[in-house]
Parts: structure tokens; C-alpha cells; sequence
């Protein structure tokens, strides 16, 4: 009789929900104590594949890549570049759970890329629910962009951008161990980040020209790189031992640590507003991983009556 492991996997997501936001808040007071953006996300991925690296040796694991999965991995380090220093310039100035909230319409945008990407069938309650949760962004947006500028915008473009780094993910899930894709990934991304970083160096572009890390900055710097890695290893092995239908609502808890971390450490806490957006983006995503799961009864349930 095979194990049940569902409960493994429910402790190691909420694990990841407790640990993630402290990568935000890592990168948020590396920004806050003068550190420019394209620094902290050439960080993330500087103390993420040292991390990496002995674990995928103990594991045993092949380093060997194929030109075809050296492409792929290049395109998942790109956009996780791209969403990491969305998000961080995001946060630099705005609380971490109104950016976060925003960015939690990235499973709305990734259900619609699917749909025209990998033809998954989108009914028209999901698309609903889509819109209903964009509404919901639209909420904490307005109030966000009125306060710190057009800033709050770039919490979308970690949605949009992360959506696609799901998207080559699932490509490549069949195929590469995901140890493995986490190491690539971070190495990949450093070799991106690094030649950009030293262009910029001494030309005074805030956002990418590099300074000397000082006093706590040096911890907030590993810090966005230890979390991010240790959440990841923790949501990875969740979906190894329980099925992401199971995982998926519990993702929601993380904006609440959120909020928790963002009032205890910067004194922000979200306003009536965009506690509205929060409660309607995730009553949406809600319903949504409630679709699939009724989807997914369904198909099972056909599959019998259509094998000979």
C-alpha cells in the first residue's frame, strides 16, 4: 500500500508560505539601506546557486545540459529576472503585501497564456473569475499608484513576467529534475546579470549601478538569496508529495504572513481598499483552483469509459 505523503506536502507549503516573505522583506531593507535594485536580484542569484550547488553534488544529480535545455533554462532565468526586479523595484517603495497582492494575478495571466500557449480548455467562468480577479488587482492598485506613483505598477509586471517563468517551467518539469533546473537557473541568471551590472558600474543608473554593501546590508543581501532558495526547495518537494490542487489555496496564506511581517518590521498595514482587492483576488483565485479540481473529476472520470 503506497504512503500517503499528502500531509508532508501541506506542512512544506505552508513552510514556503511562512519563509517567502522574508526574502521580500530581505530585498526591501537591502533598498531601504541604499542598495540599487539590479544589485539585490544579481544577489538573489549569486547566494542561491552557492547554495544549490552542494545539494545537486549530494543528490547525485547529472549537471549535463543539452543545447535544447540550455535554451529553455536561458529563457527561465531571463523572466525570473525580469519578475525578481519587477518585484523589487515594486517594493523598494510600497509595502510588501500591496505588491504582493498585486502580483498574485500572475495564476489569473497563467491561465489565459495556457489556454493560447498549450490550448488547455478556459470555460467561461474561469475567464470570469480572471476578470473578476484583475478587478480585485485594480483595487489595491489605484489607491497604491494615488500614494507612491506609477511604482505600483511594477508588481503587474512581476505577475506577467513570472507567468511565463511558470510556463518554461512546466515545459521542462517532464524532462529535468528540479534541483537541477534551480541550479541552471541560477547560474544562468548570474552569467546575465553580471555583464549588465559591470556596464553599469560607475555611470550612476540608479536601479542597476552597483555599490559596496555596508554594516546589515551584507545580511540583507544573502538574505534574498537563502530564502529564495530554501522556499523554493520547499515548494518543490510540497509538489512532489501532495498534488498542486491540494497545495494551491494554501498559496494564499503567504499574503497574510505578508501583512504580518510588513506591520511588525516597516509599521505599513493595507487599507480598507486594498483589503478588498486582497479578499476579491483571492476568492477568484479561489474559485479558479476550484474549477480545475471539478475539471480534473471529470476527465478522470471519462478516461475509463473512453480506454477499450
Amino acid at each position: 500500500m503506497a504512503k500517503d505523503t499528502t500531509l508532508q506536502g501541506i506542512i512544506l507549503m505552508l513552510i514556503f508560505c511562512m519563509i517567502a516573505p522574508l526574502l521580500d522583506v530581505s530585498a526591501k531593507l537591502a533598498a531601504e539601506g541604499g542598495i540599487p535594485v539590479g544589485q539585490i536580484t544579481t544577489a538573489r542569484f549569486v547566494v542561491q546557486m552557492l547554495l544549490m550547488l552542494p545539494v545537486v553534488l549530494v543528490m547525485g544529480l547529472s549537471l549535463r545540459l543539452t543545447p535544447r535545455a540550455l535554451a529553455f533554462i536561458i529563457f527561465r532565468a531571463v523572466f525570473l529576472i525580469l519578475s525578481t526586479f519587477s518585484f523589487v523595484s515594486g517594493i523598494a517603495v510600497m509595502p510588501v503585501a500591496d505588491a504582493l497582492a498585486i502580483a498574485f494575478v500572475e495564476p489569473f495571466i497563467l491561465l489565459v497564456l495556457g489556454s493560447f500557449i498549450f490550448g488547455d480548455h478556459v470555460g467561461p467562468r474561469r475567464i470570469a473569475a480572471c476578470a473578476v480577479g484583475f478587478g480585485g488587482a485594480l483595487l489595491v492598485i489605484q489607491p497604491s499608484i494615488q500614494v507612491f506613483g506609477l511604482v505600483a505598477l511594477w508588481p503587474l509586471g512581476t505577475a506577467f513576467f513570472f507567468a511565463f517563468y511558470m510556463l518554461v517551467t512546466r515545459a521542462i518539469s517532464a524532462w529535468m529534475h528540479p534541483v537541477t533546473m534551480q541550479f541552471h537557473t541560477s547560474w544562468t541568471g548570474l552569467l546575465i546579470c553580471l555583464p549588465v551590472m559591470a556596464l553599469a558600474n560607475g555611470t550612476g543608473a540608479l536601479p542597476l549601478d552597483p555599490v559596496w554593501p555596508e554594516g546589515l546590508n551584507w545580511l540583507w543581501l544573502i538574505g534574498v538569496g537563502f530564502w529564495a532558495a530554501l522556499s523554493h526547495m520547499s515548494m518543490t518537494y510540497a509538489l512532489k508529495f501532495a498534488p498542486s490542487a491540494t497545495l494551491a489555496p494554501l498559496h494564499y496564506s503567504e499574503i497574510v504572513v505578508a501583512v504580518a511581517l510588513g506591520y511588525l518590521i516597516f509599521g505599513d498595514f493595507p487599507n480598507p481598499m486594498t483589503w478588498a482587492g486582497i479578499a476579491v483576488i483571492v476568492a477568484s483565485g479561489l474559485y479558479i483552483i476550484h474549477r480545475e479540481r471539478m475539471s480534473a473529476r471529470v476527465l478522470a472520470q471519462a478516461v475509463p469509459h473512453i480506454i477499450p
